[in-house]
């Protein structure tokens, strides 16, 4: 394990002081949170936290960088479930025919992530760690049922998407955890899908994003509509789905169910958007979806 103590000249424009850690295993990487909790922060693609700390928005007095950790970047199916490992690039997924195979919607969703270079070194995992409310990942993980395992020097624990995000920058990682997979369910030959998000600028944050699954199937919870960017955290639209499962895809049943949605967003306001302007926005999106899967759209 490599360690160095980095200690910069006084600048607002370069990070505090810290001690920076490369460990070698997953144990090593968990003894170090166990012993620095709060004081520390994990680098996997330093998309997010590199900037932050550039500016001192983020002060952590450790830094501790897993990229060397073997056995983190492997995308496979696996009993059923599609697996993607914590160090995971943006492009790998982007670029990947296992990901194509088992969730197309997630090799969609991820060309909306951002820029081609900081989809070459960002991860899926950093995203979820920092669980903006705009990031494309955690919406996609709520529409497909994901489970997410943390590992730590009490041991592995597995927790479901539900219980995950918990708000804005807000997620049931303690400090001494590692998320270090998530497992998504294959989606099947018939799973119809749709992914519709609006940014002000190419590669900027959603002001709203809709994903849309409906498995024909049986089974309880075969249809999920998820909005994203507009309120605290991504969430279901529970009343829009009642709407279509009792109805179908007819015009009349996406137009009820695209008014429904202000009965489950809780819409937030910002410099970017109104909380009127995010509804009406996720509206439409959720009416254009809807229309997509009432075609059949399936890539």
């Amino acid at each position: 394990m490599t360690r160095v103590a980095v200690d910069w000249v006084s600048s607002a424009m370069k990070p505090a002081s810290f001690d920076y850690f490369r460990p070698d295993t997953l144990e090593e990487a968990a003894a170090l949170l166990a012993t620095y909790g709060d004081d520390a922060k994990l680098l996997a693609g330093g998309q997010t936290l590199v900037p932050m700390m550039n500016f001192r928005l983020a002060t952590p007095r450790v830094l501790i960088d897993i990229n060397e950790i073997k056995g983190l970047d492997f995308i496979q199916q696996q009993n059923g479930s599609l697996c993607l490992g914590a160090l995971v690039r943006w492009h790998e997924i982007e670029s990947s025919s296992v990901v194509a195979q088992s969730n197309p919607m997630l090799g969609e969703a991820v060309r909306s992530v951002a820029h081609y270079q900081i989809r070459n070194r960002g991860t899926w995992a950093g995203s979820c760690a920092h669980a903006d409310p705009a990031a494309e990942f955690p919406a996609v993980a709520l529409i497909s049922k994901a489970r997410f395992t943390l590992f730590s020097t009490r041991g592995r624990r597995v927790v479901s998407v539900d219980e995950f995000f918990l708000g804005p920058l807000t997620t049931a990682l303690t400090p001494d955890e590692i998320l270090v997979d998530v497992e998504m369910p294959l989606f099947n030959s018939n799973t119809i899908w749709a992914f519709e998000e609006f940014a002000l600028r190419n590669g900027d944050f959603a002001i709203a994003g809709v994903a849309v699954v409906i498995e024909p199937n049986d089974q309880e919870d075969f249809i999920r509509f998820v909005s994203f960017g507009v309120s605290d955290k991504a969430c279901r639209l529970r009343t829009a789905e009642s709407v279509i499962a009792t109805s179908g895809l007819t015009h009349e049943a996406i137009d009820e169910a695209a008014a429904s949605i202000k009965n489950d967003i809780d819409a937030r306001s910002d410099i970017h958007a109104s909380a009127d302007y995010r509804l009406a926005l996720t509206k439409a999106l959720l009416e254009r979806t809807l229309h997509r899967a009432s075609v059949g759209h399936k890539q």
